[in-house]
This record gives structure tokens, C-alpha cells and sequence, in this order.
């Protein structure tokens, strides 16, 4: 198996208020370590900002909900915790405010 690490970005900067974006989908034949997550206001308020994990098999999951990021804050949600996404899996991330949210996904892809 051969190991990649990955850098993926989201930008919020055109994204309509409470609406669900796919910043990452495993491909296949593909597990894939998630490292880190950054979520960055780039608004002038504060915002509120959800991520999930839209699961291959069907149980979908927000595994953070309504996290407040004032202005021009960054929240680094991983914490030294690791995620493993098998095939199909992706890692989703919504804000509650329009043109608000960047997100910033580091990971390994094993392949």
C-alpha cells in the first residue's frame, strides 16, 4: 500500500447559508487517515459551523454541531484525534451564515 498525504481545501466564499458541502470523498480502493480539519470564519460575524461524515454504508453523522467561530477566528477540530474514511466516505462541513466558512483537510490516503 502506498501512503499519500493530502492537502484539500473548501471555499466558503460562495456557499449558500446552512447548505451542506462535500470537502472530501474517499475514492476507491482507498482508506483515508484524516489528520486535520481547520474551519476559518472569513465572515464579519460570528458563525456557526457543523461537519459530518456522510458514511458509504448509510449511517451519516455531524460529529460536530453548531460550533461558534467568531470573526476572523480558525477552530482546529481534530485535537490530535484521528478519523478513518473507507471508500465512499465523505467528510462534509456547513455554515449558518452565506460566503462564511473555509475549511482547511489534511489527510493520508492509503491506496
Amino acid at each position: 500500500m502506498a501512503n499519500s498525504f493530502k492537502l484539500k481545501t473548501l471555499d466558503g466564499s460562495a456557499i449558500a447559508a446552512n447548505t451542506e458541502s462535500t470537502v472530501y470523498n474517499a475514492p476507491a480502493s482507498t482508506t483515508t487517515i484524516v489528520l486535520g480539519l481547520t474551519l476559518s470564519n472569513i465572515s464579519n460575524n460570528t458563525v456557526y459551523a457543523s461537519v459530518g461524515i456522510n458514511n458509504a454504508d448509510g449511517d451519516n453523522v455531524k460529529f460536530l454541531r453548531n460550533i461558534p467561530i467568531p470573526t476572523g477566528s480558525a477552530v482546529e477540530v481534530m485535537s490530535g484525534n484521528k478519523i478513518v474514511l473507507e471508500t465512499g466516505d465523505a467528510i462534509t462541513a456547513e455554515s449558518d451564515t452565506a460566503n462564511s466558512l473555509d475549511v482547511v483537510l489534511s489527510i493520508m490516503e492509503q491506496a
